[in-house]
């Protein structure tokens, strides 16, 4: 995650105060986001106070800017990194249609659906669009 917002610029979404937005390559899940800190952070705790209430403002301000873009019948927040030890979120809209629905987004595997370079920028467009929208309120 250290490395990411360098090496993938074409999903690049928005840089916050404290965290980077990035589209996932993989759209299997239309508008499948991560939120993560800029500095390598492994737990919310290792945060001070108000380091750790504005980085979830940051996440809240990213998935109420994909509820209201994507309109999904739930968003799903995941914040696990065990796999990779850095603080991310995997924000997912969620709904009643997709073929995995109402189990874990990695209950079985799922080819990737990936866009063409227009498609990616059209989507981080308007997620860049809903997130300084949900930022100014």
């Amino acid at each position: 995650m250290c490395a990411k917002w360098h090496a993938e610029p074409d999903l690049r979404i928005a840089e916050l105060e404290h965290c980077y937005v990035m589209l996932n390559r993989d759209q299997f899940f239309p508008g499948y986001t991560f939120v993560f800190t800029k500095n390598h952070v492994t737990e919310l705790f290792h945060l001070k106070r108000e380091v750790r209430i504005a980085v979830m403002e940051e996440v809240t301000a990213t998935a109420g800017a994909l509820y209201n873009l994507f309109k999904p019948a739930k968003m799903n927040y995941e914040l696990l990194g065990n796999m990779v030890p850095h603080m991310h979120w995997h924000l997912v809209p969620r709904f009643a249609s997709d073929p995995l629905w109402p189990r874990p987004i990695w209950s079985e595997p799922h080819d990737e659906v990936n866009l063409s370079p227009a498609g990616y920028a059209e989507r981080i467009d308007s997620i860049r669009k809903a997130i300084e929208n949900e930022v100014s309120r």
